[in-house]
């Protein structure tokens, strides 16, 4: 565990680093500029510029520690974070095109007008390219919330299983960045699927101080003829509600399965659904979790973190169903690969995927996390259909 935190936060540091010496490098650039060079208004500019970048990107890595956050409001810092880390993003892809745009041949005398207003055009288009990105990820595509249908072929399937249709909303994140309204719409999505099972796979909220309660109440309102199974994630960890999710969700009919499973008539025959809290990276996965595994029956388990697919299947769990990655929250597929953020931490980041005759499902979630934005990875309600093989 200690490890898993060293990692983390050198990861920070080595990406704060990498962001101030890619800044530090444009800023440079813009300084040999001979219509800078020659006034100190631009150059006073650019300072200035520079040093409220610094400022803005240090802080938002700062307010990640509570020695620091503490002392500013929630929503402030919430947003200061996202801001930090979205201009940090985006000034590294400012720097890197604008870089590149110098490999444009330049306008010159022997030019047509049209040319020259071509080029001129060209180096706008791939220098304000990200920055328009950046917009419609957090405009725009965060709020496209879809229902994604999927078909779990799962072998030697039980007849009076197959059609089972089970319901998941994952990574809610109900804070400044998800408003009531949205979960609102992806509760009445789940609910119109008519699912025999509800489930949610983990992080109802980002942080302590986000409106728990008010998830809760929400989630209550699925429905489905089996019921409604949960298991925690990481940010539930984070803010200390675990036993405070369990406890008040049991209130209000909603089952978070800590390592315990609950075995569900269909007909004749037996669903064994189980389901264990976040198992933190780089510790052993899923211990003593096979006890829980029932002969003769299906045996379903719920993980936040999709990383356990490999011991969950040799365990003998048929199927697994988990979140987490936010399907990278950005991604970008080329030649049918995702390629995504989240792919630097496990292989299974969104989708279906099968070792032998065990598969797990993983959810792009509802939510987002540090920053507001999704591209190529659209918010999903997922409604997965067992079927035979």
């Amino acid at each position: 565990m200690i490890l898993g935190w060293f990692l983390t936060y050198l990861h920070d540091a080595v990406v704060l680093v990498l962001v101030l010496i890619v800044q530090s490098a444009g800023a440079l650039m813009l300084l040999r500029h001979p219509a800078v060079r020659s006034s100190r208004r631009f150059k006073a500019a650019i300072y200035a510029a520079m040093t409220a970048s610094f400022f803005i990107v240090i802080l938002a890595a700062l307010l990640r520690f509570a020695r620091v956050n503490r002392y500013f409001p929630l929503v402030f810092w919430n947003w200061e974070r996202a801001i930090g880390m979205g201009w940090g993003l985006l000034s590294v892809f400012l720097v890197a095109i604008f870089a590149l745009s110098k490999l444009l041949p330049r306008p010159h005398s022997g030019y047509s007008p049209a040319r020259r207003k071509f080029l001129r055009l060209l180096r706008a288009a791939a220098v304000g390219a990200p920055a328009v990105a950046l917009g419609y990820g957090a405009f725009i595509e965060r709020s496209n919330l879809r229902l994604r249908e999927e078909s779990i072929p799962v072998p030697d399937l039980h007849p009076d299983l197959d059609g089972l249709r089970l319901v998941q909303l994952s990574d809610i994140h109900l804070s400044p960045f998800l408003s009531e309204k949205e979960l609102n719409r992806a509760i009445a999505m789940a609910n119109e699927t008519r699912a025999h099972i509800a489930l949610v796979t983990g992080d109802l909220i980002s942080l302590r101080g986000d409106p728990l309660d008010v998830c809760l109440d929400r989630l209550a309102g699925l429905r489905a003829g089996a019921g409604i199974f949960g298991c925690l994630g990481n940010h539930e960890i984070y803010a200390g509600v675990e036993d405070y999710v369990a406890k008040r969700g049991a209130e209000l009919g909603i089952r978070f399965l800590r390592g315990a499973a609950e075995p569900l008539k269909f007909g004749g025959a037996t669903m064994n659904l189980a389901g264990v809290d976040y198992q933190r990276m780089h510790s052993r996965y899923l211990i003593g979790a096979e006890k829980m595994i029932r002969p003769a029956a299906l045996n379903i388990l719920l993980s936040h973190n999709p990383d356990v697919f490999p011991v969950a299947a040799r365990q003998g769990w048929q199927f697994t169903i988990a979140g987490h990655t936010h399907g990278g929250q950005v991604n970008v597929e080329i030649l049918r690969k995702d390629l995504n953020f989240a792919r630097f931490f496990t292989p299974y980041t969104m989708g279906l995927y099968r070792i032998g005759a065990s598969s797990i499902y993983v959810s792009r979630g509802i939510g987002t996390i540090g920053l507001p934005v999704r591209l190529g990875s659209a918010p999903e309600v997922a409604l997965l259909r067992l079927c035979r093989t």
